[in-house]
């Protein structure tokens, strides 16, 4: 019986430098697809992401769109190798959710890189004009990260599988957040190494350009809806697309519940995490145990899925 397939995309934090450098080498549908981006941004991004340094490759304005445009070259190549591949949805932490609209076709390339570059810029503007940052609680009951969170006066940003939810704020109060879930006894709270406050009301100035921008382009409803991190179900209304994408800077990331959606309202059981590493499949995995994930980020492990695939 065929598998339902829904693709899965990386979200910022999963960079690594060498991503898509293999598959440009290997394949000209991958190379061709950094090389238009290279072009349209006037920059070269293939070489960010191929050679770094890591500290440049991190940097939100370009780790933002390397992921981007790394996740739809992995796609077309997957694409051109099965020669057909039909999916049920698809989404993406964070980032990634604009990979996925692009990948259905929600966005041609060239206007969803325009969407994630001028994104990267306005998250970057508004990192330097406030003092943010966040810290992962590891092993507490959802109930009881969100009352540190209302007591310390950050926001819950990312609901990333049961255990493992992500508080995003002020430094000052993340810093309070986390003496609050240490004597509470969350077992592990880890501070989070970024930029500055996503997903939290700090992002707001951010949010407010990039609606301005979701407003000015075409979005035609693809028969393949994505499933929204603000929402955690498909959008399939041009304004719904429009408004989720534009809220997802300043709301929480409902991965869980994203990941839950699909299994059980979609019905899909096989999910192609297309990125770097297997940051994604690790989460899936802990949402629901025994999920079937095949994580394609490089050469030989789409040589790998390949061999599944065709089975």
């Amino acid at each position: 019986m065929p598998k339902s397939i829904a693709l899965l995309f990386s979200g910022q934090g999963a960079q690594r430098v060498g991503m898509g450098k293999d598959l440009s080498q290997r394949f000209a549908v991958a190379a061709n697809r950094f090389a238009q981006a290279d072009a349209e941004l006037g920059y070269s991004i293939s070489q960010i992401a191929f050679e770094g340094p890591l500290e440049e490759l991190t940097k939100t304005l370009n780790c933002q769109v390397a992921l981007y445009v790394y996740g739809i070259a992995v796609l077309d190549t997957l694409r051109e190798q099965l020669g057909y591949l039909e999916v049920k949805t698809a989404a993406g932490l964070s980032l990634g959710e604009f990979t996925a609209h692009t990948a259905v076709g929600t966005f041609d390339f060239l206007t969803g890189l325009q969407l994630v570059a001028n994104r990267s810029r306005y998250m970057e503007e508004a990192c330097q004009a406030t003092s943010g940052t966040m810290a992962a609680c590891i092993g507490g009951e959802e109930c009881e990260v969100r009352r540190i969170a209302w007591e310390a006066g950050v926001d819950v940003a990312n609901f990333n599988s049961p255990g493992q939810i992500v508080l995003s704020g002020t430094t000052e109060n993340i810093r309070q957040a986390i003496e609050l879930a240490k004597s509470t006894g969350i077992r592990k709270v880890v501070p989070l190494t970024v930029a500055g406050a996503f997903h939290s009301h700090l992002m707001q100035s951010a949010q407010k350009k990039l609606e301005k921008d979701l407003a000015a382009v075409p979005i035609p409803i693809s028969q393949t809806p994505v499933v929204s991190n603000v929402t955690a179900c498909q959008v399939d209304e041009e304004s719904a697309i429009r408004q989720t994408l534009a809220e997802q800077v300043t709301k929480p990331v409902r991965w869980t519940e994203s990941v839950e959606y699909m299994i059980d309202k979609l019905g899909c059981d096989l999910f192609l995490e297309l990125g770097p590493g297997k940051v994604v499949a690790g989460l899936v995995s802990r949402i629901r145990k025994g999920t079937e994930v095949i994580s394609i980020s490089d050469v030989q492990s789409l040589e790998d899925a390949l061999r599944e695939l065709v089975q």
